[in-house]
């Protein structure tokens, strides 16, 4: 159950995660008013086919990322933790270097075989990892954590490889997808990924209990009476699907899932029928944050959100590898 002050706690946090969402469409490599988007001209058409698309998406994606990174780093016992370290990133990015290789102009159900690949090798990668795992009778958390970098790598090698003998236009079309990158059109987008990623962040939001006894390790929780072994896999497969759909879209959009739950667990606790909501909401307004200053910061250019996310989560980073050997 959820205390009465984490309730405010996270009515609070969501008030403040909708201003951001409604304020950020304004701010651009052109400031729009409030005052034009009625008025006839192209700011209207800018904000409501443009921006607020971006805007909700960047606030999925966020919110999906930081949600999964809570859920490893519960899992894994380790505050380094995140999505991408399953390889599940590598995946997708080999399953989109393989579509640009190949040609990837065509269509499938109205999305591009790009993002279908990306999805698809985001999926291939988790089987794969979890096969791995299941060969061994004791399926702890670590090893699955060693077998998605082991996978990671031997994706990063192959995408070497294809770009080696791929032409000149296709190597720059796979690292700006690299990038990480929320800037789209229109609202289809989002959707899909809000309809792909809904049933996954349900069913972690209605575990928290679980998660807060697996931190505490697999004999713990089953002296609580939790399978931890069915419980820890299910929680993997529902991240694993959540991040390959925002991977697939967004692109590979490192650190969200390792800064946003590690500050919402020092301001709220670690209680996760608070952490998870929270951690949810604060991802998502980090995220279009991140991407307001992406379009601000050397305009009229607009650089990738994956860039910004990394200028922050590598500093991010080495402060907690130092604060850990304390």
């Amino acid at each position: 159950m959820v205390e009465k002050n984490n309730i405010a706690n996270i009515l609070s946090l969501a008030l403040l995660a909708a201003l951001v969402v409604l304020v950020a469409p304004f701010f651009g490599t052109r400031i729009i008013l409030p005052g034009a988007l009625f008025a006839d001209g192209t700011d209207g058409s800018i904000f409501f086919k443009m921006r607020l698309p971006r805007v909700l998406l960047a606030f999925v994606a966020g919110a999906v990322l930081s949600l999964g990174g809570m859920v490893f780093q519960s899992l894994f016992r380790n505050s380094l933790a995140t999505p991408y370290t399953l390889g599940v990133s590598g995946g997708a990015a080999l399953g989109v270097a393989v579509a640009l290789r190949f040609g990837a102009s065509l269509t499938l159900l109205g999305q591009s075989i790009s993002g279908i690949s990306a999805f698809i090798g985001a999926v291939l990668v988790t089987l794969l990892v979890f096969g791995v795992c299941h060969l061994r009778r004791r399926r702890a958390p670590e090893d699955m954590l060693l077998a998605g970098v082991a996978v990671s790598i031997l994706c990063s090698n192959a995408i070497i490889l294809l770009q080696y003998i791929g032409d000149e236009s296709r190597l720059f079309q796979t690292m700006r997808w690299m990038m990480g990158s929320v800037a789209i059109t229109g609202y289809q987008q989002p959707l899909i990924l809000a309809a792909f990623c809904l049933l996954p962040a349900l069913f972690i939001l209605m575990h928290t209990r679980e998660i807060d006894l697996l931190q505490f390790g697999g004999d713990f929780a089953k002296s609580r009476g939790v399978n931890a072994v069915r419980c820890q896999n299910l929680l993997f497969i529902a991240v694993s699907i959540m991040v390959a759909s925002v991977v697939s879209v967004c692109g590979p959009i490192g650190f969200i899932g390792m800064i946003c739950p590690h500050i919402c667990r020092r301001i709220y606790g670690s209680t996760h029928a608070a952490l998870a909501p929270t951690s949810l909401l604060f991802g998502g307004a980090f995220l279009v944050l991140c991407d307001a200053i992406g379009r601000c910061a050397a305009a009229p250019t607009e650089l990738p959100v994956g860039i910004i996310t990394a200028m922050l989560g590598c500093p991010f980073f080495l402060w907690l590898l130092y604060r850990n050997s304390r």
